[in-house]
C-alpha cells in the first residue's frame, strides 16, 4: 500500500506539475538571461579553465563543478537513457538535449543564487543552497526547513542505500561478488573519503570525475568512428522520431516529448536544488557569485549533452538491443556495449556503474552535509552521529530489497524541485541583478584585468539579506 501511494504521488509530482514547471523555468530564464548558455558558452568554458584556485573558507570552482558530477553522473547516464529509448523512441533522445538546453540557464539561476546567499559555518567554511536563500532571500524559514527537510531524507538516508544497491546488483550478476563483501568494502572506502568532510570529497572527485568521463566519453566515441558510415542515418533517425515523423519501437511522438523531458530532468539535475550546495561551497575566481553560475552550466552540459549523448549512440548504433525491455536498463547498455566490445563490454559497464555510483555516494555525503549548518547540527558530534547514519544506510542499502526506497527518493528529489523551482521564480530579479553587475564589471575591466572583479553587498539591490562580512 505504501508503494502504490508514493508511485501515485509520483506520477502525479513528475508526470505533470515538474515538468511543466522546470520547462517554464528553463525558457524564462533562457529569455530573461539572453540565451546565457550559448552566448556565453565561449567565456565559460574560459571561466572554468581557470578555475583551480581555492582559499581557506571554500574549495574551487572546478572541485565544485566536479562535486556536482560525482552526484549528477551515475547510474541514470547508463540505464535511464536506454529506459528513454525504450519507452520513447530514438525521437526521447533529441527532447534530453532540448531540456538540458534550458536547463543551463536554470542551473545558472540556482547555482548564482547559492553564492549570493551563502554563509560560514562553525568552521569558517561556505555552506549554502535552496534553504539559504529561500531563508534569506525570501524571508520564509518555514519553506526553507521543508526543503532542507527533504535533501536530507534523500541524500542521506535513500539516495545513497539505493546508488549501493545497484552497485552490489551489477557486482553480484557480473562477478559473483556476495552483497555482503560489496556492502563492507563499499561503506569501508566511503568512510576514508567522507570523514574529511566536503574538502575530501572535492578532492576526491576533482580526480576521479575527469578520468571516468573521459574514458567513457573516449570509447563511445570510438564506438562512433567504427560505425561512421551509420551516423548519419542515426540522427535522422533521432530528429525524425522527435517529431513523430517518423515512429520508432514504442515512442510516439507525445511519449518521446514525455519521456525524453523526464529522463533529462532526472539525469542533468537543473533546477533539482541539489547541485546549488556544491556551488555555495566553493571560492570563485574572480569573486563573484554569477561565475559559479557560469561554470555550474558546464555540468549540465556534460551531463546530459556529452554523457547521455554517448550512452544513446552506443545503444541506438547496436540496434535491436535498444528494443529490450524497458525494465531492465541496465541491461539494454550492457548489451550494447557487447554487441560493440564483445565480452569486454559487459564488464566496461559494470565497472562503469561501480564508479558512477559510488561517485554519487560520496556528493550525497556533501549536499546533506552542508545542510547540518542549517539545523545548527555542524558540531563534530553532529558530524560523526550523521556520518555514522550515513554509512549504516548505504549498508542496509547494499543488502536490502529497495523498490519503495527508489520511489521513495523520486518523491523527496520531487518535492525538492518543486520548492527550488518557486523559490528561483521568486528570487529572479536578484538572479538578473547579479548577472546584470557581473557584466557590467567584466566589460569595464582591462583587459586581462577580469580576475580583480569583486562582488560588494552594496553594488546591486538583492532581495532579502546577503552575508555582509562575506560581501
Amino acid at each position: 500500500m505504501l508503494h502504490q501511494i508514493v508511485t501515485t504521488i509520483n506520477g502525479v509530482l513528475w508526470g505533470y506539475i515538474l515538468v511543466s514547471l522546470l520547462i517554464v523555468a528553463g525558457v524564462w530564464f533562457t529569455a530573461r538571461l539572453g540565451l546565457i548558455q550559448i552566448r556565453d558558452l565561449r567565456h565559460t568554458f574560459s571561466l572554468t579553465a581557470k578555475s583551480r584556485l581555492s582559499d581557506r573558507s571554500g574549495i574551487s570552482s572546478f572541485q565544485a563543478l566536479c562535486t556536482s558530477l560525482s552526484a549528477r553522473v551515475g547510474t541514470g547516464n547508463l540505464a535511464g537513457v536506454a529506459i528513454a529509448i525504450s519507452l520513447g523512441g530514438p525521437g526521447a533522445v533529441f527532447w534530453m538535449w532540448v531540456i538540458a538546453l534550458l536547463g543551463m540557464a536554470t542551473a545558472f539561476a540556482e547555482s548564482a543564487l547559492a553564492q549570493a546567499y551563502k554563509v560560514k559555518n562553525h568552521d569558517g567554511q561556505y555552506r549554502g543552497g535552496p534553504a539559504y536563500y529561500i531563508k534569506n532571500g525570501l524571508s520564509m524559514p518555514w519553506l526553507a526547513a521543508l526543503f532542507s527537510l527533504s535533501l536530507l531524507f534523500g541524500y542521506a538516508f535513500v539516495f545513497s542505500a539505493t546508488q549501493a544497491n545497484t552497485i552490489a546488483d551489477a557486482l553480484e550478476h557480473s562477478y559473483a561478488v556476495p552483497e555482503l563483501n560489496t556492502a563492507i568494502v563499499l561503506v569501508v572506502l566511503a568512510a576514508v573519503i567522507v570523514v574529511g568532510g566536503v574538502r575530501s570529497i572535492a578532492r576526491f572527485s576533482e580526480i576521479v570525475v575527469p578520468i571516468m568521463s573521459f574514458l567513457f566519453v573516449l570509447t563511445a566515441i570510438a564506438i562512433t568512428v567504427l560505425n561512421i558510415t551509420e551516423v548519419p542515418r542515426l540522427f535522422g533517425l533521432i530528429i525524425s522520431s522527435a517529431f513523430g515523423l517518423q515512429e520508432a519501437g514504442s515512442g510516439t511522438l507525445a511519449m518521446a516529448v514525455k519521456i525524453g523531458i523526464q529522463r533529462g530532468l532526472f539525469s542533468n539535475e537543473a533546477g533539482a536544488g541539489s547541485v546549488p550546495q556544491a556551488a555555495a561551497s566553493a571560492s570563485p575566481k574572480p569573486n563573484h557569485p554569477a561565475v559559479q553560475g557560469y561554470i555550474q552550466m558546464l555540468g549540465v552540459l556534460i551531463d546530459t549533452l556529452v554523457i547521455c549523448s554517448c550512452t544513446a549512440i552506443v545503444i541506438l548504433l547496436a540496434g535491436d538491443a535498444a528494443t529490450s525491455d524497458a525494465e531492465e536498463g541496465i541491461a539494454i547498455t550492457q548489451q550494447a556495449m557487447q554487441v560493440h566490445l564483445g565480452w569486454f563490454g559487459g564488464h566496461f559497464v559494470a565497472i562503469a556503474i561501480t564508479l558512477f555510483g559510488f561517485t554519487s555516494i560520496v556528493a550525497n555525503y556533501a549536499y546533506a552535509e552542508s545542510n547540518l549548518h542549517f539545523f545548527k547540527l555542524d558540531s563534530r558530534i553532529g558530524r560523526v552521529i550523521f556520518t555514522l547514519i550515513f554509512l549504516s544506510m548505504m549498508f542496509m542499502g547494499t543488502l536490502l530489497e529497495l523498490r519503495t526506497m527508489w520511489a521513495t527518493a523520486d518523491m523527496a528529489f520531487g518535492f525538492m524541485a518543486l520548492i527550488n523551482v518557486a523559490a528561483i521564480l521568486a528570487l529572479s530579479p536578484t538572479v538578473f541583478a547579479l548577472l546584470k553587475d557581473y557584466r557590467k564589471k567584466r566589460f569595464a575591466a582591462k583587459s586581462g584585468k577580469i580576475d580583480e572583479i569583486e562582488f560588494s553587498a552594496d553594488d546591486c539591490h538583492l532581495q532579502g539579506e546577503i552575508d555582509s562580512k562575506i560581501w
